[in-house]
Protein backbone atom coordinates (compact mmCIF):
# COMPACT_ATOMS: atom_id res chain seq x y z
CA UNK A 1 0.00 0.00 0.00
CA UNK A 2 1.07 3.66 -0.76
CA UNK A 3 1.41 6.25 1.54
CA UNK A 4 -2.28 6.90 1.06
CA UNK A 5 -4.38 4.79 2.58
CA UNK A 6 -7.53 6.54 1.77
CA UNK A 7 -7.91 9.28 -0.96
CA UNK A 8 -11.74 10.72 -1.67
CA UNK A 9 -11.78 13.60 -4.21
CA UNK A 10 -15.45 15.19 -5.13
CA UNK A 11 -17.55 12.10 -3.23
CA UNK A 12 -21.47 12.74 -3.94
CA UNK A 13 -24.36 10.83 -2.50
CA UNK A 14 -28.13 11.25 -2.55
CA UNK A 15 -30.88 9.14 -1.78
CA UNK A 16 -33.94 10.38 -3.60
CA UNK A 17 -33.98 14.48 -3.33
CA UNK A 18 -31.71 14.15 -0.39
CA UNK A 19 -28.13 15.10 -1.04
CA UNK A 20 -26.34 13.58 1.89
CA UNK A 21 -22.52 13.89 0.55
CA UNK A 22 -22.20 17.06 -1.45
CA UNK A 23 -18.83 16.45 -3.36
CA UNK A 24 -16.62 15.76 -0.09
CA UNK A 25 -12.73 15.60 -0.31
CA UNK A 26 -10.40 12.99 2.25
CA UNK A 27 -7.04 11.93 2.57
CA UNK A 28 -6.28 9.25 5.09
CA UNK A 29 -2.37 8.82 5.56
CA UNK A 30 -1.50 4.91 5.73
CA UNK A 31 -0.97 3.85 9.10
CA UNK A 32 -2.98 6.56 11.23
CA UNK A 33 -6.19 7.15 13.06
CA UNK A 34 -8.50 9.14 10.88
CA UNK A 35 -11.72 10.52 12.94
CA UNK A 36 -14.86 11.47 11.41
CA UNK A 37 -16.98 13.37 13.02
CA UNK A 38 -20.35 15.06 12.51
CA UNK A 39 -23.90 15.58 13.91
CA UNK A 40 -26.69 13.29 13.32
CA UNK A 41 -27.82 13.26 9.58
CA UNK A 42 -24.48 14.58 8.39
CA UNK A 43 -23.53 11.72 6.37
CA UNK A 44 -20.72 9.75 8.29
CA UNK A 45 -22.65 6.34 7.66
CA UNK A 46 -23.17 6.53 4.27
CA UNK A 47 -19.21 7.67 4.08
CA UNK A 48 -18.42 4.50 5.82
CA UNK A 49 -21.06 2.63 3.69
CA UNK A 50 -19.75 3.76 0.37
CA UNK A 51 -16.21 3.84 0.84
CA UNK A 52 -16.52 -0.26 1.89
CA UNK A 53 -18.32 -0.94 -1.24
CA UNK A 54 -21.73 -1.75 0.66
CA UNK A 55 -23.38 0.98 -1.19
CA UNK A 56 -22.51 3.07 -4.43
CA UNK A 57 -21.79 6.82 -5.22
CA UNK A 58 -23.30 9.11 -7.29
CA UNK A 59 -20.40 11.17 -8.13
CA UNK A 60 -16.85 11.46 -7.52
CA UNK A 61 -13.62 9.43 -6.98
CA UNK A 62 -12.30 6.98 -4.64
CA UNK A 63 -9.13 4.63 -3.75
CA UNK A 64 -8.90 2.34 -0.73
CA UNK A 65 -5.81 0.62 -0.28
CA UNK A 66 -4.61 2.12 -3.70
CA UNK A 67 -7.97 0.13 -5.22
CA UNK A 68 -10.59 2.78 -7.41
CA UNK A 69 -13.65 1.84 -5.45
CA UNK A 70 -15.93 1.40 -8.78
CA UNK A 71 -13.51 0.10 -10.65
CA UNK A 72 -11.92 -3.15 -8.12
CA UNK A 73 -14.70 -3.02 -5.84
CA UNK A 74 -13.21 -6.67 -4.86
CA UNK A 75 -9.47 -5.16 -4.48
CA UNK A 76 -10.95 -2.89 -1.78
CA UNK A 77 -13.45 -5.77 -0.09
CA UNK A 78 -9.66 -7.78 0.30
CA UNK A 79 -7.98 -5.02 1.92
CA UNK A 80 -10.48 -3.95 4.44
CA UNK A 81 -12.47 -4.79 7.66
CA UNK A 82 -15.25 -3.13 8.76
CA UNK A 83 -16.80 -2.88 12.22
CA UNK A 84 -20.34 -1.23 12.00
CA UNK A 85 -22.29 0.43 15.25
CA UNK A 86 -23.69 -2.82 16.34
CA UNK A 87 -21.89 -5.68 17.08
CA UNK A 88 -22.12 -8.13 14.12
CA UNK A 89 -22.30 -11.49 16.32
CA UNK A 90 -24.40 -14.39 16.53
CA UNK A 91 -25.51 -14.79 20.37
CA UNK A 92 -26.57 -18.20 19.80
CA UNK A 93 -23.06 -19.28 18.79
CA UNK A 94 -20.15 -19.67 20.95
CA UNK A 95 -16.77 -16.73 20.89
CA UNK A 96 -14.96 -19.50 18.82
CA UNK A 97 -17.94 -20.04 16.43
CA UNK A 98 -18.00 -17.18 15.59
CA UNK A 99 -14.51 -16.85 15.13
CA UNK A 100 -14.63 -19.80 12.95
CA UNK A 101 -17.70 -18.76 10.85
CA UNK A 102 -15.26 -15.78 9.83
CA UNK A 103 -12.15 -17.69 9.20
CA UNK A 104 -14.52 -20.30 7.08
CA UNK A 105 -16.13 -17.22 5.09
CA UNK A 106 -12.20 -15.14 4.61
CA UNK A 107 -10.97 -18.66 3.87
CA UNK A 108 -8.19 -18.05 6.52
CA UNK A 109 -6.91 -20.81 8.69
CA UNK A 110 -8.03 -21.71 12.04
CA UNK A 111 -4.57 -21.34 13.81
CA UNK A 112 -5.40 -17.81 13.62
CA UNK A 113 -7.87 -18.29 16.73
CA UNK A 114 -5.88 -18.59 19.80
CA UNK A 115 -4.08 -15.70 18.87
CA UNK A 116 -6.97 -13.76 18.24
CA UNK A 117 -8.90 -14.73 21.86
CA UNK A 118 -5.43 -14.01 23.62
CA UNK A 119 -5.37 -10.97 22.25
CA UNK A 120 -8.66 -9.80 22.97
CA UNK A 121 -8.58 -11.15 26.53
CA UNK A 122 -11.14 -13.79 25.40
CA UNK A 123 -9.39 -16.86 26.91
CA UNK A 124 -11.56 -18.76 28.47
CA UNK A 125 -14.98 -17.37 27.27
CA UNK A 126 -14.66 -18.72 24.08
CA UNK A 127 -16.96 -22.40 24.25
CA UNK A 128 -20.00 -19.96 26.16
CA UNK A 129 -22.65 -18.44 24.05
CA UNK A 130 -21.92 -15.23 22.96
CA UNK A 131 -25.85 -14.52 24.33
CA UNK A 132 -23.85 -14.45 27.71
CA UNK A 133 -20.96 -11.77 27.03
CA UNK A 134 -21.33 -8.58 28.17
CA UNK A 135 -21.29 -5.11 25.95
CA UNK A 136 -17.39 -4.87 26.30
CA UNK A 137 -16.40 -8.52 25.32
CA UNK A 138 -19.14 -8.70 21.95
CA UNK A 139 -17.30 -5.35 20.85
CA UNK A 140 -13.97 -7.05 21.04
CA UNK A 141 -15.65 -10.56 19.52
CA UNK A 142 -16.73 -8.18 16.72
CA UNK A 143 -13.21 -6.39 16.61
CA UNK A 144 -11.61 -9.74 16.54
CA UNK A 145 -13.45 -10.73 13.74
CA UNK A 146 -12.85 -8.18 11.69
CA UNK A 147 -9.26 -8.80 11.93
CA UNK A 148 -9.66 -12.11 10.69
CA UNK A 149 -7.70 -12.04 7.18
CA UNK A 150 -5.55 -9.17 8.18
CA UNK A 151 -7.04 -6.13 6.61
CA UNK A 152 -4.85 -3.04 5.84
CA UNK A 153 -7.71 -0.53 6.36
CA UNK A 154 -10.24 -1.17 9.68
CA UNK A 155 -13.70 0.82 9.57
CA UNK A 156 -14.77 1.34 12.98
CA UNK A 157 -18.55 3.06 13.20
CA UNK A 158 -19.00 4.26 16.81
CA UNK A 159 -17.09 1.26 17.66
CA UNK A 160 -17.36 2.18 21.28
CA UNK A 161 -21.39 3.01 21.74
CA UNK A 162 -22.45 2.01 24.62
CA UNK A 163 -20.15 0.84 27.13
CA UNK A 164 -18.88 1.78 29.92
CA UNK A 165 -15.68 3.96 30.74
CA UNK A 166 -13.40 1.14 31.53
CA UNK A 167 -14.37 -1.07 28.13
CA UNK A 168 -13.90 2.32 25.92
CA UNK A 169 -10.26 2.63 27.43
CA UNK A 170 -9.40 -1.06 26.74
CA UNK A 171 -10.75 -0.30 22.97
CA UNK A 172 -8.94 2.35 23.02
CA UNK A 173 -5.84 0.43 23.17
CA UNK A 174 -6.88 -2.30 21.25
CA UNK A 175 -7.28 0.73 18.70
CA UNK A 176 -3.50 1.70 19.64
CA UNK A 177 -1.78 -1.71 19.28
CA UNK A 178 -3.64 -2.33 15.69
CA UNK A 179 -2.22 1.25 14.25
CA UNK A 180 1.06 0.76 15.92
CA UNK A 181 1.65 -2.84 14.09
CA UNK A 182 0.45 -0.72 10.20
CA UNK A 183 -3.26 -0.66 10.35
CA UNK A 184 -5.04 2.13 9.19
CA UNK A 185 -8.29 3.16 11.22
CA UNK A 186 -11.01 4.98 9.83
CA UNK A 187 -12.97 5.81 12.77
CA UNK A 188 -16.33 7.68 13.28
CA UNK A 189 -17.58 8.16 16.94
CA UNK A 190 -20.40 10.16 18.76
CA UNK A 191 -17.63 10.77 21.90
CA UNK A 192 -15.63 13.85 20.81
CA UNK A 193 -13.35 12.64 23.79
CA UNK A 194 -12.11 9.93 22.04
CA UNK A 195 -11.68 11.63 18.68
CA UNK A 196 -9.25 13.81 20.55
CA UNK A 197 -7.56 10.80 22.45
CA UNK A 198 -6.93 8.37 19.13
CA UNK A 199 -6.83 10.43 15.79
CA UNK A 200 -3.58 11.61 13.92
CA UNK A 201 -6.42 13.59 11.62
CA UNK A 202 -9.82 14.74 12.60
CA UNK A 203 -12.63 16.15 9.86
CA UNK A 204 -15.91 17.67 10.19
CA UNK A 205 -18.28 16.80 8.48
CA UNK A 206 -22.10 19.21 7.95
CA UNK A 207 -24.56 18.51 5.92
CA UNK A 208 -22.81 16.84 3.48
CA UNK A 209 -19.48 18.75 3.31
CA UNK A 210 -16.47 19.04 5.04
CA UNK A 211 -16.40 21.68 7.27
CA UNK A 212 -13.23 21.85 8.38
CA UNK A 213 -10.14 19.26 8.57
CA UNK A 214 -6.69 19.18 10.68
CA UNK A 215 -5.21 17.65 13.84
CA UNK A 216 -7.28 18.30 17.17
CA UNK A 217 -5.04 20.72 18.27
CA UNK A 218 -5.35 22.72 14.86
CA UNK A 219 -8.90 22.70 15.02
CA UNK A 220 -9.01 23.81 18.57
CA UNK A 221 -6.95 26.80 17.92
CA UNK A 222 -9.60 27.93 14.97
CA UNK A 223 -12.06 28.71 18.03
CA UNK A 224 -11.85 31.87 19.55
CA UNK A 225 -11.75 31.64 23.69
CA UNK A 226 -7.58 30.57 24.28
CA UNK A 227 -6.28 31.94 27.10
CA UNK A 228 -3.80 32.26 29.91
CA UNK A 229 -4.92 31.96 33.73
CA UNK A 230 -3.00 33.85 36.21
CA UNK A 231 -3.38 33.46 40.11
CA UNK A 232 -1.46 35.99 41.70
CA UNK A 233 -1.07 36.29 45.73
CA UNK A 234 -3.28 39.67 46.35
CA UNK A 235 -5.25 41.82 44.54
CA UNK A 236 -2.75 44.46 44.51
CA UNK A 237 -0.91 42.17 42.39
CA UNK A 238 -3.49 40.88 40.07
CA UNK A 239 -4.58 45.08 39.48
CA UNK A 240 -0.77 45.27 38.72
CA UNK A 241 -0.63 42.59 36.30
CA UNK A 242 -3.85 43.42 34.32
CA UNK A 243 -2.21 47.16 33.85
CA UNK A 244 0.74 46.14 32.26
CA UNK A 245 -1.74 43.83 30.10
CA UNK A 246 -4.39 45.72 28.60
CA UNK A 247 -6.14 43.18 27.33
CA UNK A 248 -6.53 41.50 30.76
CA UNK A 249 -9.46 40.89 32.67
CA UNK A 250 -10.01 39.92 35.99
CA UNK A 251 -12.26 37.43 37.24
CA UNK A 252 -14.66 37.83 40.49
CA UNK A 253 -12.33 36.28 42.78
CA UNK A 254 -10.07 39.40 42.55
CA UNK A 255 -6.34 37.75 42.75
CA UNK A 256 -7.56 36.06 38.94
CA UNK A 257 -6.20 37.18 35.47
CA UNK A 258 -7.32 36.16 32.52
CA UNK A 259 -5.08 37.26 29.09
CA UNK A 260 -6.49 36.21 25.55
CA UNK A 261 -4.13 34.56 23.49
CA UNK A 262 -3.27 31.35 20.95
CA UNK A 263 -1.61 29.47 23.66
CA UNK A 264 1.49 29.15 21.86
CA UNK A 265 4.94 29.58 23.38
CA UNK A 266 5.85 32.58 21.85
CA UNK A 267 3.16 34.37 22.72
CA UNK A 268 2.89 32.87 26.49
CA UNK A 269 7.06 33.62 26.73
CA UNK A 270 6.33 37.34 25.47
CA UNK A 271 3.49 37.44 28.39
CA UNK A 272 6.05 36.33 31.11
CA UNK A 273 9.05 38.65 29.80
CA UNK A 274 6.43 41.72 30.30
CA UNK A 275 4.97 40.71 33.45
CA UNK A 276 8.71 40.10 34.90
CA UNK A 277 9.90 43.92 33.67
CA UNK A 278 7.18 45.55 35.54
CA UNK A 279 8.30 43.30 38.41
CA UNK A 280 4.81 41.63 38.35
CA UNK A 281 4.92 37.11 39.10
CA UNK A 282 2.11 35.23 39.43
CA UNK A 283 1.93 32.32 41.81
CA UNK A 284 -0.01 29.95 39.83
CA UNK A 285 -0.14 30.05 35.68
CA UNK A 286 -2.45 27.76 33.74
CA UNK A 287 -2.95 28.10 29.36
CA UNK A 288 -7.38 27.10 28.76
CA UNK A 289 -7.96 26.25 25.07
CA UNK A 290 -11.68 25.24 23.76
CA UNK A 291 -11.89 21.53 23.82
CA UNK A 292 -13.14 19.71 20.36
CA UNK A 293 -17.06 20.45 22.09
CA UNK A 294 -16.33 23.77 21.66
CA UNK A 295 -14.68 22.94 18.51
CA UNK A 296 -18.12 20.93 17.09
CA UNK A 297 -20.61 23.43 18.43
CA UNK A 298 -18.72 26.76 16.44
CA UNK A 299 -18.48 24.56 13.45
CA UNK A 300 -21.97 23.12 13.31
CA UNK A 301 -23.93 24.81 15.57
CA UNK A 302 -25.63 22.22 17.22
CA UNK A 303 -24.41 20.08 19.96
CA UNK A 304 -22.03 17.26 20.60
CA UNK A 305 -22.52 13.90 18.80
CA UNK A 306 -22.67 12.44 22.57
CA UNK A 307 -26.02 14.13 23.03
CA UNK A 308 -26.99 12.33 19.60
CA UNK A 309 -28.94 8.96 19.92
CA UNK A 310 -27.02 7.53 16.74
CA UNK A 311 -25.54 9.45 13.63
CA UNK A 312 -26.34 8.32 10.26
Amino acid sequence: MSDSAIEVTGLRKAFGTKVVLDGIDLHVPAGTIFSLLGPNGAGKTTTVNLLTTLIRADGGSARVAGHDLIKNARGVRAAIGVTGQFAAVDDLLTGQENLQLMVDLKRAGSAVIPGLLERFDLTGAEQKAVATYSGGMRRKLDLAMTLVGAPQIIFLDEPTTGLDPRSRRTMWDIIRDLVAGGVTIFLTTQYLEEADQLADRIAVLDQGRIVAQGTAAELKRQIPGSHVRLRFGDPAAAEAAARVVPSATRDDDGVTVRVPGDGGTASLRELLNRLDDHGTHAEELSVHTPDLDDVFLALTGRSHPATEASTR
